[in-house]
C-alpha cells in the first residue's frame, strides 16, 4: 500500500507543477525536488530492512563481508546514481545528468574490482 501514498503524492504534485510551470517554472522545479527528496528519505527507510536481510543471509552462508559491502556499495551507486540523473533530466540538464551517469559507472566498475579479482582468481584455481 505504500507505493499506492508514493504514486498518489507523485500525482498531486504534477498537477500542481503543471498548474505552477506556466507562471513560475522554478517553483515547478523547486516542487519536483522536494517531492523527489521525500521519495527517496521514504525508500531509504524501507531499503534498510532489506539490507539487514540480506546481511543475515551472507553471515549464513558465510560470504565475507569485504565482498558483501561491496556489492551493496555498488547497488547503492546505481541507485543514487540513476535517481541523480533523473533529477537533473526533471530540470532539463540533460548534459549533466549524462555526466552523473558516466562518473557512476567509473565508481562502480572501481567498486567492483576486489569481486573481479576474486572470481578471477577463481577460475585461475579451476584450470588445471
Amino acid at each position: 500500500m505504500d507505493i499506492i501514498q508514493v504514486v498518489g503524492l507523485g500525482f498531486v504534485v504534477t498537477l500542481l507543477s503543471l498548474i505552477i510551470k506556466s507562471q513560475k517554472p522554478e517553483l515547478a522545479v523547486q516542487l519536483s525536488l522536494t517531492l523527489a527528496v521525500v521519495i527517496f528519505l521514504f525508500v531509504l527507510t524501507k531499503i534498510s530492512l532489506v539490507i539487514t536481510l540480506f546481511q543475515d543471509l551472507a553471515d549464513k552462508a558465510n560470504v565475507s563481508p569485504l565482498y558483501f559491502n561491496t556489492i551493496l556499495k555498488v547497488i547503492g551507486i546505481a541507485y543514487v546514481t540513476e535517481f541523480g540523473a533523473q533529477i537533473c533530466r526533471d530540470a532539463g540538464e540533460g548534459a549533466v545528468a549524462g555526466k552523473i551517469e558516466f562518473a557512476g559507472k567509473v565508481l562502480i566498475v572501481v567498486m567492483a574490482v576486489p569481486v573481479l579479482a576474486l572470481v578471477l582468481d577463481t577460475i585461475v584455481k579451476l584450470i588445471p
